[in-house]
């Protein structure tokens, strides 16, 4: 992954591991690669990957304080290793190896989901250690917090602004316990980590028409609507999780005009001010989301919060 990139970019790449060479890779692979990598002396570890891989890479490392950053291009991201996107990963190893503005390290966690809460119907993560990372804000993402109880007037208010918005239509629902809530209301059974697609229909509780629906079925239902919460601590609204919903479904859809963002007042406030963020691998479709755009927090309550890719 980004041998293309480097041989454009006209650098000398000398392959120190090569890994599984005509089959597949495990875990144990990842860690020989960090491990002869860091052999040769490195001063910074960058790696593509998710939250298992960073698990591989802090296993392969041990005590050894080698600073590292992660290129997010996993479906979950809840480790704070991460940088926010691949551009920001770029700009955050540029600050780091020039040693301009006095960017430091600080141990970062490393995060996983936690399977057996998720059985329970919670969505929460393991803490797995911590790792040194550039601490450059808002390019370097936060760890996921985990799914706390929401009020049940807070949820009621949020579903009826929902049907009231949707009226007669399909809804895609995003994943998460604050949309499985608000889908718990209205008086469906969704799932708790995939896209589930439901008709709304005034005075009828709603269908579900498509449950854990991947892009290609998106594209086929066409729905009118895309309601979404953002990930707790992190802010993440887009690009976390929720890959189904592509630039292509987003588009098809209907942009900005067409997205429900749904979100208690706790957790925005839980962000401190940091913004909303996306990353869905189309910088034009980033740019054309990014501003402020309404919350809704509650029956007849909103919040201009802002987006930023």
């Amino acid at each position: 992954m980004g041998a293309a990139s480097v041989a454009a970019a006209g650098l000398t790449e000398r392959v120190v591991y090569a890994a599984g060479a005509g089959r597949d890779t495990s875990a144990a692979d990842t860690v020989a690669a960090v491990r002869a990598v860091v052999a040769e002396g490195v001063d910074l570890l960058l790696f593509a990957g998710g939250d298992g891989t960073a698990r591989d890479v802090l296993g392969a490392l041990g005590d050894v304080p080698c600073p590292v950053l992660g290129v997010p291009t996993g479906v979950k991201m809840h480790s704070a290793v991460f940088a926010v996107g691949p551009r920001a990963a770029g700009e955050v190893a540029a600050a780091w190896l020039a040693r301009t503005g006095g960017v430091r390290l600080r141990d970062a966690e490393v995060m996983d989901r936690d399977e057996d809460a998720l059985d329970e119907g919670r969505v929460t993560s393991r803490l797995f250690g911590w790792l040194p990372v550039p601490d450059v804000p808002v390019r370097v993402q936060q760890r996921k917090t985990g799914s706390t109880a929401t009020a049940p007037d807070t949820v009621a208010g949020i579903a009826a602004e929902v049907a009231e918005r949707v009226g007669e239509g399909l809804l895609a629902l995003g994943p998460g316990s604050t949309t499985r809530a608000v889908a718990a209301v209205l008086g469906a059974d969704v799932s708790l980590t995939g896209v589930d697609v439901l008709a709304l229909r005034p005075g009828h509780p709603p269908r579900v028409v498509a449950r854990d629906a991947a892009e290609d079925a998106l594209l086929t239902l066409a729905p009118g609507w895309v309601a979404l919460s953002p990930i707790g601590g992190q802010g993440f609204l887009l690009g976390r999780g929720n890959q189904q919903i592509s630039p292509r479904v987003l588009r098809a859809t209907g942009g900005r005009e067409r997205l429900l963002v749904l979100c208690t007042e706790t957790k925005l406030a839980a962000l401190g001010g940091r913004p909303l963020l996306l990353d869905t691998g189309d910088d034009a479709l980033d740019a054309e989301l990014s501003g402020h755009l309404p919350v809704i927090t509650g029956r007849r309550r909103t919040s201009l919060y802002r987006l930023a890719g």
